[in-house]
């Protein structure tokens, strides 16, 4: 008997008892849906963890001081001021443009609608690091901050919040206790790791400082971080360079530490990959389940066809023959639900896709192995049913019918 009539007789053989078959594949199903669900939707929030990094800032290091001084340096400026952020962006020729900043949750009203946001002090770089756009009137400009101007650039949800449908362009607002005026709207941009930028308003970082925190020191005006961005992604290790020797010749020791959004995104990566492939491997476990669940059907298949098994065997069967057709069976089994399984988890993930902003996708590769492994477990767990039904003598089998 060829390959093709075992692989036919396995299909009508297993579709005569359709309840059982179906149960049997339901292991396997579930294993395989849950694998490939979870391999799809980890590799939908490392793309989305990616995008949102690139749409932070596209070639961005963050500047900050490290909490120890290596050097044991007396200097007493422990903070990063405005004057820094200026040194970099003048001095450090593979720069872009810095955005240096300062933030406090303050109150913000206009007439009787008030609301707490996240007002940032910054320059009008902030724009170009940030990778943000102005939706309606404009951002301030570099000589709005260098005269300290009370202006104000509303994100789009916190306009809002306190204008509704009426158009905040040209109306004062009052931040704390001093009055601005509303020049501009932000284009919507969303929240990422727990900061909403369309929730927030932004104003001119000397404004900040004098009138709303009243942040000064004899350096200068104190900044609570800043984000450069290097000219491309060729430049950014020697923009970081470059940075680090800057803010150590004015600080006199070596206390900074500056940190690429590359490392920030490659340590999401590694840890999403992890935290996905252990989720896979726990699924896995069902697929264990779903092979014992074939081996023991296959089992007590062996026994109720032990009529069949010696009337093959006397027209003259061999016991190759005879293994086969059950290891064939018990592979039908399992590849049959691998695919079933298969095509839930890819459904899955479409249903993610499309209710959260993930974008799943599942690799090829993962498909393919998905196919291989389900296959191996028919194959594996098939093995102990075929051998006990090759070895069953055909007169004991003929007699016991």
């Amino acid at each position: 008997m060829d390959t093709f009539e075992s692989v036919k007789m396995a299909v009508t053989t297993l579709t005569a008892n359709k309840l059982r078959s179906s149960l049997t594949m339901l292991g396997i199903a579930i294993g395989n849906a849950a694998v490939i669900a979870l391999i799809g939707i980890g590799q939908g929030a490392q793309n989305y963890t990616s995008e949102q990094m690139e749409s932070y800032g596209a070639n961005s290091l963050f500047v900050y001081v490290s909490p120890e001084d290596t050097e044991g340096s007396t200097s007493e400026t422990p903070e990063l001021v405005l004057s820094d952020a200026e040194a970099i962006a003048t001095q450090a020729p593979a720069v872009k443009a810095v955005a240096p900043q300062i933030g406090s949750q303050l109150s913000i009203s206009y007439l009787n609608r008030n609301t707490k946001s996240s007002i940032t002090g910054t320059t009008p770089e902030f724009l170009y690091v940030r990778n943000m756009a102005v939706a309606r009137g404009r951002f301030f400009n570099s000589s709005e901050q260098q005269q300290n101007v009370q202006v104000v650039a509303l994100g789009s949800g916190l306009a809002q919040k306190l204008f509704g449908s009426e158009d905040p362009l040209g109306k004062e607002v009052k931040i704390g206790n001093a009055s601005f005026l509303a020049i501009g709207v932000m284009k919507a941009k969303g929240a990422f790791a727990g900061e909403n930028l369309d929730d927030a308003a932004y104003v001119p970082i000397t404004t900040m400082a004098d009138q709303l925190t009243g942040r000064r020191s004899p350096y200068g005006i104190p900044i609570d971080s800043m984000q450069v961005s290097a000219k491309d992604k060729q430049s950014i290790r020697a923009a970081a360079f470059q940075a680090t020797n800057i803010l150590t010749q004015r600080r006199g020791k070596q206390d900074i530490s500056v940190v690429s959004d590359k490392s920030f995104n490659d340590l999401i990566d590694q840890v999403t990959k992890i935290l996905s492939l252990t989720l896979a491997a726990i699924a896995s476990i069902s697929l264990l389940v779903g092979g014992i669940g074939i081996m023991n059907i296959m089992l007590v298949s062996v026994t109720e066809r032990t009529e069949e098994i010696g009337l093959r065997k006397a027209v003259g069967a061999t016991q190759a023959a005879i293994s086969m057709q059950f290891l064939i069976e018990a592979i039908v089994l399992s590849v049959a639900g691998g695919l079933i399984g298969i095509g839930v988890g890819i459904g899955s993930t479409t249903i993610v896709g499309i209710f959260t902003p993930l974008k799943p996708s599942v690799p090829m590769e993962a498909i393919a192995l998905a196919v291989g492994v389900s296959g191996g477990i028919g194959l594996i767990f098939g093995v102990v049913p075929a051998r006990r039904a090759a070895q069953l003598d055909p007169i004991v089998a003929l007699r016991s019918a």
